[in-house]
């Protein structure tokens, strides 16, 4: 099963700040849309975003340089299915790669006739990182909706 997506793509002035480092807004649409592709791959449904839970910026990707996403399911749960997103700048001069930027986001499947949440396929993991992650993502969602509770109230 193909639960992963990269995307890449160089970044121009239009991507930037005046500081010529692509724009935080401009990250979070592609690691969306490398998130999205890696759902929609493990469910082959229409996925929209529910959550994006984390996301930190460790260096900035100027002008000039690649950006590449690399997303990955870590778990599926019922009809959600949480997918961590890795960014990478790329220079092209010197080949030097460097980790920018990692998130959490989380997708629902969506039955494509009523738009309502449908149940994913379960997801094992395989390999030492893979059920790492699996773990984690157990953890992140317990996290995650202890949070929305204490937000709207309910106990």
């Amino acid at each position: 099963m193909n639960s992963k997506a990269e995307i890449s793509e160089i970044v121009l002035p239009n991507d930037a700040n005046i500081l010529g480092n692509i724009l935080g807004g401009k990250v979070m649409h592609l690691i969306d849309i490398a998130c999205a592709i890696a759902a929609f791959r493990h469910c082959r449904k229409p996925c929209v975003t529910a959550s994006i839970d984390f996301l930190d910026f460790k260096h900035p990707i100027k002008v000039g340089e690649l950006i590449i996403i690399k997303a990955s399911l870590n778990r599926a749960f019922n009809s959600s299915m949480e997918i961590g997103a890795r960014v990478f700048s790329e220079n092209l001069y010197t080949g030097e790669i460097k980790h920018t930027s990692s998130a959490y986001l989380t997708f629902v499947a969506l039955d494509e006739e009523k738009k309502k949440p449908v149940p994913v396929d379960k997801y094992i993991p395989e390999t030492e990182e893979e059920i790492r992650r699996w773990k984690q993502a157990e953890i992140r969602r317990k996290h995650r909706l202890a949070g929305i509770q204490k937000v709207s109230g309910i106990r």
